[in-house]
């Protein structure tokens, strides 16, 4: 993502994987070897399997990487996206959640109670779960036994949301923890093959940070949203899994399957984008024919069907239709993808670094989200100097001689004058 960095983790290897073939190549037990070298490039990548290691990545290390990135952003006001994908038992969780020993970031960034000095700000959080393609808010109260499934709506400016979702203020850390850590206790594991306490539905803890400020002696506010995203493992269907488990996967599956196209589509569109601009440029410094490149570049048409941007189908799924704006729209969303060093996990981690390879290549376009009436005060202002050195610049190529200008000094001046804003 453009403006945002995208990791590789490896994460210790659980029990049932304690033998077998690392991918770095030390000899553990018996492993299906593999030939082919394959490479790919992220912006990080951090080995924490083992703590005793020199080069052991901490959770304190992948903060200072990433958590202050997405705090630096979300006090310019931009809406920032941060989700863990990868193999069941990779780390995602311990990641984006940590332990009681280790805390992941999204108690750390929590653990920020001030983001900027200069301004008034209120902070609201809510944490929802899409469990079997339903939306369940896990911040309702444990009194609810049932908790119903809430509806997703779409604003036509704001983009789409969970109606009836509850939000929460929050005025410290611990009001913040307290109730990140009700939500943790809500929400639906079962214990599978690969992890004891596997994580059965998808997680968006929602921090939306408003600051009041004054820009230019004008009164302003801005607000930034922070998703945090802990994904449900990918995993296979397993027939010795009984009806529930088979259903959680297969949705979990589907889910991710369309975050997948989703990524894919939104990738090829930007590279075709890129080279869209590429050709436009060069055809740009060219007569007659340059232009019919131009023309049938941007609108895809004759022969050109091939050209067409890719259909995102965001609303095959409730996860990739809530992160509409995080993935391809009005955010700096930053990827974390998980991986085992395990061999038995060759064809997950695979498949999980060539999902990361698609997900780098996509474009986003973040904008702060100010007043509007500040923001369209601030580009008339833009305008009217802009039409001033114009103007200046007009004025001095038809009178070169220094006498000529001097005669028309006053004129000019009354010109520019009749810009001013009052």
């Amino acid at each position: 993502y453009i403006g945002s960095p995208l990791l590789v983790r490896n994460r210790s290897l659980a029990q049932y994987e304690s033998k077998g073939l690392f991918l770095d190549g030390r000899q553990d037990g018996p492993g299906e070897s593999r030939e082919k070298v394959l490479e790919f490039g992220f912006d990080y990548c951090y080995w924490s399997v083992a703590p005793e290691e020199s080069h052991y990545a901490s959770q304190e290390e992948v903060f200072q990487d990433l958590g202050v990135t997405v705090l630096a952003g979300a006090s310019e006001g931009y809406n920032v996206c941060l989700f863990a994908y990868g193999q069941t038992g990779t780390g995602k969780t311990y990641t984006m959640m940590g332990t009681l020993d280790s805390m992941g970031l999204t108690p750390r960034i929590c653990q920020v109670r001030k983001w900027s000095y200069n301004s008034v700000y209120r902070v609201l959080v809510s944490f929802l779960e899409i469990y079997n393609e339903r939306v369940r808010d896990l911040l309702r109260g444990r009194e609810q036994k049932k908790k119903p499934s809430l509806r997703v709506r779409e604003h036509p400016e704001k983009g789409p949301y969970v109606q009836d979702l509850s939000q929460h203020v929050v005025s410290d850390y611990k009001q913040a923890v307290d109730l990140l850590e009700e939500g943790i206790a809500n929400r639906i594991t079962a214990a599978t093959h690969i992890h004891d306490a596997s994580s059965r539905s998808h997680a968006i803890f929602t921090i939306q940070y408003t600051q009041a400020i004054l820009e230019n002696n004008l009164p302003s506010e801005i607000v930034s949203k922070i998703n945090l995203v802990d994904l449900a493992g990918s995993e296979r269907a397993d027939p010795h899994y009984c009806r529930d488990r088979l259903t959680e996967g297969s949705n979990i599956n589907k889910s991710l399957v369309t975050l997948g196209i989703v990524i894919s589509a939104l990738a090829q569109n930007s590279q075709m984008s890129s080279s869209c601009q590429s050709i436009n440029s060069v055809a740009s410094e060219g007569e007659g024919s340059g232009v019919a490149s131009h023309t049938s570049c941007l609108s895809g048409g004759g022969g050109g069907g091939g050209r067409r941007h890719c259909f995102i189908p965001y609303r095959d799924s409730v996860l990739t239709w809530l992160l509409k704006d995080s993935l391809g729209g009005n955010a700096k969303t930053i990827m974390i993808a998980t991986v085992s060093p395990s061999s038995s996990s060759y064809n997950e981690t695979l498949s999980t670094l060539h999902y990361a390879a698609h997900a780098r290549n996509i474009v986003n376009k973040p904008r702060v989200n100010e007043d509007a009436s500040v923001r369209l005060i601030r580009e008339l202002r833009e305008e009217i100097d802009r039409l001033k050195s114009m103007l200046l610049s007009f004025q001095m190529q038809r009178n070169p001689s220094p006498s000529l200008s001097d005669q028309r000094d006053g004129s000019l001046s009354d010109i520019v004058n009749e810009l001013k804003v009052e």
